[in-house]
């Protein structure tokens, strides 16, 4: 017999705790247990108007920051885009499932304006350990030292003009280009 989802009233509370969804061993986790931000606001207090509306919360903009450096978000549409989305993330920023994320250009605008010249968000100049957010970091380290060579860069020219050769191919004289197995003759096939 084929089921139906029931269709009633929605209920009106939930037991639903974000940190029981979120794995022990995510990244995230691991990094939520050495920060402190203990004494931000005092520290950022100076930046603030005392008049006008709460802008965001300090602490909710450095831990976004955290979440796109571990995962190679760089713009701040797409943060706020998967801080949405994603509960590990919403969980580590300290946003339950109602509250509202941040929009990218409010965002933005307290990041590059209020703290651009004043330097609170600098590292101190102390050596930092270097937190791998991905097993595959070293092969990207090849990959990154490989892009730099004068070999790379010239076969990036020899690529480019191949692919546009096959654009032109495509667009104005309209040819499909497959790959070998589907130009087999007729007679070059096995009965």
């Amino acid at each position: 017999m084929m089921g139906r989802q029931a269709s009633g009233q929605d209920r009106l509370f939930y037991s639903f705790n974000l940190k029981d969804h979120i794995p022990q061993n995510y990244l995230l986790r691991g990094i939520d247990r050495f920060l402190d931000f203990a004494g931000l606001r005092e520290h950022l207090a100076e930046h603030y108007s005392q008049i006008g509306r709460p802008s965001i919360d300090p602490e909710l903009m450095l831990r976004m920051l955290v979440v796109g450096y571990c995962y190679g978000i760089r713009s701040e549409r797409r943060l706020c885009e998967e801080l949405h989305l994603n509960l590990a993330y919403r969980w580590f920023c300290r946003l339950s499932l109602e509250d509202a994320v941040p929009d990218h250009s409010t965002f933005s605008k307290n990041r590059h304006e209020r703290f651009r010249d004043s330097g609170v968000f600098r590292c101190p100049n102390t050596p930092m350990r270097k937190i791998a957010h991905n097993v595959h970091e070293a092969a990207r380290d090849v990959g990154r030292k490989i892009a730099t060579t004068e070999q790379y860069r010239r076969s990036r020219c020899q690529r480019k003009k191949v692919e546009m050769l096959f654009a032109h191919l495509k667009r104005i004289l309209r040819l499909e280009l497959r790959g070998l197995d589907h130009h087999r003759a007729p007679s070059d096939e096995v009965a």
